[in-house]
């Protein structure tokens, strides 16, 4: 599985160091799958944090160190009334082959979530949502396809 993360995924995985983002991140890590992000989503992480939490920016890139940046690429497809400014993450997302797009921006991507057959392939979800299908409640790490 190939895992594209959204700015807000970078965020909150630098901002909760116990929370389900940074465990995504190390089960990725581990080699449970493959995380890609984009300097786009990386530059609007990093913007976000200096303006609400300037103290972990350095946390942020120890955080990225493994996780494969990828441009996006201007003229990829993009699911139709996707919100302009989250093409480029689509875009990058398509440009890795990504499996999975996971990201907490509901309102802009919720319409196209667990909807691969509208999104060129890609499965959109929240990070709760793919772990959800993928570790069991002993803490295993499973391969239920979702």
């Amino acid at each position: 599985m190939r895992l594209f993360l959204d700015a807000n995924i970078l965020f909150t995985a630098a901002h909760n160091p116990k929370g389900k983002a940074i465990f995504l991140i190390e089960l990725g890590r581990q080699g449970y799958w493959e995380l890609f992000s984009s300097p786009y989503a990386l530059e609007e992480a990093r913007r976000n944090l200096e303006r609400k939490f300037p103290h972990l920016l350095d946390g942020l890139s120890a955080l990225v160190d493994g996780i494969c940046l990828i441009e996006h690429r201007a003229g990829f497809d993009h699911p139709d009334g996707l919100a302009h400014k989250d093409q480029p993450i689509f875009q990058a997302a398509l440009a890795c082959q990504a499996t999975h797009l996971l990201t907490g921006d509901i309102r802009d991507f919720g319409p196209f979530m667990n909807q691969p057959e509208n999104t060129f392939g890609i499965c959109i979800q929240t990070v709760a949502e793919f772990l959800k299908h993928r570790v069991a409640v002993k803490g295993g790490v499973g391969s239920t396809a979702a």
